[in-house]
Protein backbone atom coordinates (compact mmCIF):
# COMPACT_ATOMS: atom_id res chain seq x y z
CA UNK A 1 0.00 0.00 0.00
CA UNK A 2 1.26 3.36 -0.54
CA UNK A 3 2.24 5.51 2.22
CA UNK A 4 1.86 9.55 2.68
CA UNK A 5 5.34 9.82 2.20
CA UNK A 6 5.45 8.13 -0.78
CA UNK A 7 2.68 9.96 -2.73
CA UNK A 8 4.02 13.42 -1.69
CA UNK A 9 7.65 12.21 -3.16
CA UNK A 10 6.32 11.70 -6.07
CA UNK A 11 3.50 14.60 -6.59
CA UNK A 12 6.95 17.30 -5.05
CA UNK A 13 9.08 15.12 -8.28
CA UNK A 14 6.21 16.06 -10.38
CA UNK A 15 5.71 19.79 -9.16
CA UNK A 16 10.16 20.13 -9.16
CA UNK A 17 9.46 18.83 -13.09
CA UNK A 18 7.06 21.07 -14.47
CA UNK A 19 8.67 24.02 -12.96
CA UNK A 20 12.16 23.95 -13.90
CA UNK A 21 15.05 24.46 -12.21
CA UNK A 22 14.96 28.00 -12.04
CA UNK A 23 11.18 28.88 -10.68
CA UNK A 24 10.73 30.67 -7.55
CA UNK A 25 10.27 28.60 -4.05
CA UNK A 26 8.50 30.01 -0.66
CA UNK A 27 12.32 28.85 0.76
CA UNK A 28 13.93 32.05 1.17
CA UNK A 29 16.76 32.14 -1.43
CA UNK A 30 16.30 29.09 -2.81
CA UNK A 31 14.62 28.34 -6.50
CA UNK A 32 13.56 25.06 -7.33
CA UNK A 33 17.18 23.91 -7.98
CA UNK A 34 18.05 24.17 -4.97
CA UNK A 35 15.15 22.76 -3.13
CA UNK A 36 15.41 19.83 -5.10
CA UNK A 37 19.50 19.59 -4.17
CA UNK A 38 18.17 19.80 -0.74
CA UNK A 39 15.67 16.92 -0.13
CA UNK A 40 18.05 14.76 -1.73
CA UNK A 41 20.68 15.02 0.39
CA UNK A 42 18.91 15.25 3.63
CA UNK A 43 18.47 11.29 2.73
CA UNK A 44 21.31 10.43 0.64
CA UNK A 45 23.99 12.32 2.59
CA UNK A 46 23.03 11.81 6.75
CA UNK A 47 26.99 12.67 6.85
CA UNK A 48 26.21 16.22 5.84
CA UNK A 49 22.65 16.87 6.44
CA UNK A 50 23.08 16.86 10.04
CA UNK A 51 24.27 20.65 9.27
CA UNK A 52 20.40 21.26 9.25
CA UNK A 53 20.52 20.94 13.06
CA UNK A 54 24.52 20.78 14.05
CA UNK A 55 26.40 23.80 13.58
CA UNK A 56 29.76 22.46 13.08
CA UNK A 57 28.28 20.39 10.81
CA UNK A 58 27.07 23.36 8.54
CA UNK A 59 30.15 23.51 6.25
CA UNK A 60 29.99 19.86 5.59
CA UNK A 61 26.15 20.53 4.40
CA UNK A 62 26.94 23.59 2.46
CA UNK A 63 29.66 21.76 -0.10
CA UNK A 64 27.42 18.80 -0.24
CA UNK A 65 24.56 20.95 -1.11
CA UNK A 66 26.84 23.15 -3.77
CA UNK A 67 27.58 19.66 -5.40
CA UNK A 68 24.23 18.52 -5.40
CA UNK A 69 23.26 21.86 -7.39
CA UNK A 70 25.22 21.37 -9.88
CA UNK A 71 24.16 17.94 -11.36
CA UNK A 72 21.83 17.54 -14.11
CA UNK A 73 18.49 18.73 -12.82
CA UNK A 74 16.91 15.53 -14.50
CA UNK A 75 19.40 13.79 -12.00
CA UNK A 76 18.22 15.35 -8.96
CA UNK A 77 14.85 15.02 -10.12
CA UNK A 78 14.96 10.69 -10.51
CA UNK A 79 17.23 10.16 -7.24
CA UNK A 80 14.25 11.94 -5.55
CA UNK A 81 11.68 9.91 -7.41
CA UNK A 82 13.84 6.99 -6.51
CA UNK A 83 14.12 7.79 -2.91
CA UNK A 84 16.55 6.79 -0.41
CA UNK A 85 19.45 3.97 -1.01
CA UNK A 86 18.95 0.79 0.20
CA UNK A 87 20.84 0.73 3.38
CA UNK A 88 19.36 4.04 4.33
CA UNK A 89 17.24 4.48 7.54
CA UNK A 90 14.83 6.21 4.98
CA UNK A 91 14.54 3.07 3.03
CA UNK A 92 11.90 1.69 6.24
CA UNK A 93 8.76 2.64 5.29
CA UNK A 94 7.87 3.74 8.78
CA UNK A 95 10.48 5.71 9.06
CA UNK A 96 10.16 7.41 5.67
CA UNK A 97 6.26 7.81 6.52
CA UNK A 98 7.24 9.75 9.86
CA UNK A 99 10.23 11.59 8.44
CA UNK A 100 9.09 12.41 4.90
CA UNK A 101 5.79 13.36 5.20
CA UNK A 102 5.19 16.36 6.51
CA UNK A 103 8.67 17.63 5.02
CA UNK A 104 7.69 16.61 1.26
CA UNK A 105 3.93 17.83 1.46
CA UNK A 106 5.41 21.26 3.29
CA UNK A 107 8.35 21.43 -0.05
CA UNK A 108 5.47 20.44 -2.42
CA UNK A 109 3.31 23.59 -1.14
CA UNK A 110 6.54 25.92 -1.35
CA UNK A 111 6.53 25.01 -5.34
CA UNK A 112 2.73 25.30 -5.38
CA UNK A 113 2.13 28.33 -3.77
CA UNK A 114 5.46 30.52 -4.91
CA UNK A 115 3.67 30.35 -8.59
CA UNK A 116 0.64 33.17 -9.38
CA UNK A 117 -1.88 31.28 -10.24
CA UNK A 118 -1.67 28.40 -7.47
CA UNK A 119 -4.97 27.22 -6.21
CA UNK A 120 -5.84 25.71 -2.65
CA UNK A 121 -5.24 21.92 -2.11
CA UNK A 122 -8.07 19.31 -0.81
CA UNK A 123 -6.51 16.88 1.57
CA UNK A 124 -8.10 13.24 1.75
CA UNK A 125 -9.40 12.97 5.21
CA UNK A 126 -7.34 10.21 6.13
CA UNK A 127 -4.06 12.50 5.41
CA UNK A 128 -5.48 15.39 7.01
CA UNK A 129 -6.00 13.49 10.52
CA UNK A 130 -2.23 12.32 9.76
CA UNK A 131 -0.58 15.59 9.82
CA UNK A 132 -2.84 16.85 12.53
CA UNK A 133 -1.86 13.76 14.44
CA UNK A 134 2.52 14.46 13.41
CA UNK A 135 1.86 18.32 14.18
CA UNK A 136 0.36 17.82 17.39
CA UNK A 137 3.78 15.97 18.73
CA UNK A 138 5.59 18.54 16.75
CA UNK A 139 3.48 21.59 17.45
CA UNK A 140 6.12 22.77 20.86
CA UNK A 141 9.18 22.30 19.10
CA UNK A 142 7.90 24.03 15.50
CA UNK A 143 6.57 27.07 18.08
CA UNK A 144 9.23 27.14 20.49
CA UNK A 145 10.51 30.55 19.04
CA UNK A 146 7.06 32.43 18.86
CA UNK A 147 6.82 36.19 20.65
CA UNK A 148 3.44 35.12 21.86
CA UNK A 149 1.37 32.11 22.77
CA UNK A 150 -0.23 29.81 20.36
CA UNK A 151 -2.91 27.70 19.88
CA UNK A 152 -3.49 25.43 16.85
CA UNK A 153 -6.88 24.90 16.20
CA UNK A 154 -8.64 22.51 13.55
CA UNK A 155 -12.16 23.57 12.15
CA UNK A 156 -13.49 20.75 14.43
CA UNK A 157 -12.53 22.03 17.50
CA UNK A 158 -9.41 20.07 18.55
CA UNK A 159 -6.57 22.01 19.73
CA UNK A 160 -2.74 21.68 20.50
CA UNK A 161 -0.83 24.49 22.20
CA UNK A 162 2.42 25.24 20.40
CA UNK A 163 3.90 27.44 22.78
CA UNK A 164 2.62 28.69 26.37
CA UNK A 165 2.51 32.50 26.96
CA UNK A 166 0.46 35.58 27.02
CA UNK A 167 -1.12 37.67 24.93
CA UNK A 168 -2.71 33.90 23.29
CA UNK A 169 -3.42 33.85 19.30
CA UNK A 170 -5.44 31.22 18.45
CA UNK A 171 -4.64 29.67 14.55
CA UNK A 172 -7.46 27.92 13.46
CA UNK A 173 -7.12 25.76 10.03
CA UNK A 174 -7.43 22.58 8.14
CA UNK A 175 -4.12 20.32 9.31
CA UNK A 176 -2.31 20.86 6.24
CA UNK A 177 -2.60 24.88 6.74
CA UNK A 178 -1.57 24.71 10.50
CA UNK A 179 1.41 22.76 9.11
CA UNK A 180 2.83 25.38 6.96
CA UNK A 181 2.00 27.90 9.64
CA UNK A 182 4.02 26.42 12.14
CA UNK A 183 6.68 25.21 9.46
CA UNK A 184 7.16 29.33 8.70
CA UNK A 185 4.87 29.94 5.81
CA UNK A 186 2.70 31.71 8.33
CA UNK A 187 2.22 34.52 4.61
CA UNK A 188 0.89 31.61 2.61
CA UNK A 189 -0.95 29.84 4.73
CA UNK A 190 -4.85 29.47 4.52
CA UNK A 191 -5.79 30.00 8.29
CA UNK A 192 -7.43 32.44 10.42
CA UNK A 193 -6.09 34.29 13.48
CA UNK A 194 -7.13 35.57 16.79
CA UNK A 195 -5.92 37.45 18.95
CA UNK A 196 -4.64 41.32 19.82
CA UNK A 197 -3.62 42.75 17.00
CA UNK A 198 -0.31 43.64 17.87
CA UNK A 199 0.36 39.87 19.27
CA UNK A 200 -1.53 38.63 15.67
CA UNK A 201 1.50 41.03 13.65
CA UNK A 202 4.37 39.60 15.79
CA UNK A 203 2.98 35.98 15.45
CA UNK A 204 3.08 36.80 11.29
CA UNK A 205 6.61 37.15 11.16
CA UNK A 206 8.23 35.05 13.78
CA UNK A 207 10.71 32.34 13.09
CA UNK A 208 8.37 29.33 13.47
CA UNK A 209 9.58 25.79 12.34
CA UNK A 210 12.02 23.25 13.56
Amino acid sequence: MSTHAKRERLLLADLLESAGPEAPTLCDGWRTRELAAHVVVRERRPDAAGGLLLNVLKGRLDKAMEEYAAKPYEELIQLLRTGPPKLSVYSLKQIDEVANAVEFYVHAEDVRRAQPDWSPRTLDPVFSDSLWSRLEKLSRLAGRRSPVGLVLRRPNGQTAVAHKGAPVVTVTGEPGELTLFCFGRQASAAVELDGPKEAVAKLTVAQLGI
